[in-house]
C-alpha cells in the first residue's frame, strides 16, 4: 500500500509501449464500489475472493503491465498463477509507507494505527512477495521515473 504501484506501472507500461491495468480498477468497475466499501460492507475474505477472480482474469486477459492489490498474494492459487510472469516486487520500510498513506481512510487495512497495521502486514506478507517476485526494486529516496529505470534494468527490458 502506498508504494506506488500505479505510478510505476503506468510509467512502465508507457516505456514498453503496453498497455497498463490495475486488478483494484477493475475490482471497483465490477462492484460499482470502492475497495474500502467491500471491506466495510462484505469483509476482507469476500474482498479477497472477489479479488482472486479479478487476478485470474487480468492474468489470463492482459499482456501488458498489471498491477495487483497488495493482499493478492495471500492467495495460493493466485501465487500458483503468478509462477511464470516477470513479477516486481516494489518495497520500502515502514518509515516512507506511512508518510505516503498517513491515515488514509481509503486504506481499510490502516485505519487505526498505521505505522503498527503496516509492520504487521508485511511481517505476513514480505515472504510472500519475495517468493513471487522476479525482482525486488527499492523505493525509498527513489522518483517514480527511478523506480520505473530500476525495474527496466531488473528485468532486463528495453524501452519500446
Amino acid at each position: 500500500m502506498g508504494v506506488g504501484k500505479s505510478t510505476v506501472g503506468q510509467l512502465l507500461a508507457e516505456r514498453l509501449g503496453v498497455v497498463y491495468r490495475d486488478t483494484d480498477d477493475d475490482i471497483v468497475a465490477a462492484e460499482g464500489r470502492t475497495i474500502a466499501e467491500i471491506f466495510v460492507d462484505d469483509g476482507e475474505s469476500a474482498f479477497r475472493a472477489i479479488e482472486k477472480c479479478a487476478v485470474r482474469t487480468a492474468l489470463a486477459e492482459h499482456e501488458g503491465v498489471l498491477a495487483l492489490g497488495g493482499g493478492a498474494i495471500l492467495d495460493a492459487d493466485t501465487r500458483a498463477l503468478l509462477a511464470g510472469h516477470r513479477v516486481v516486487y516494489l518495497s520500502m520500510d515502514v518509515e516512507e509507507a506511512v508518510k505516503r498513506t498517513g491515515l488514509n481512510a481509503a486504506r481499510p487495512l490502516l485505519a487505526v494505527n498505521p505505522r503498527k497495521q503496516w509492520r504487521e502486514l508485511m511481517e505476513a506478507r514480505r515472504h510472500l512477495y519475495e517468493e513471487v517476485a522476479t525482482a525486488v526494486v527499492p523505493t525509498e529516496g527513489r522518483t517514480p521515473e527511478e523506480v520505473t529505470q530500476a525495474a527496466l534494468d531488473a528485468l532486463e527490458l528495453k524501452e519500446a
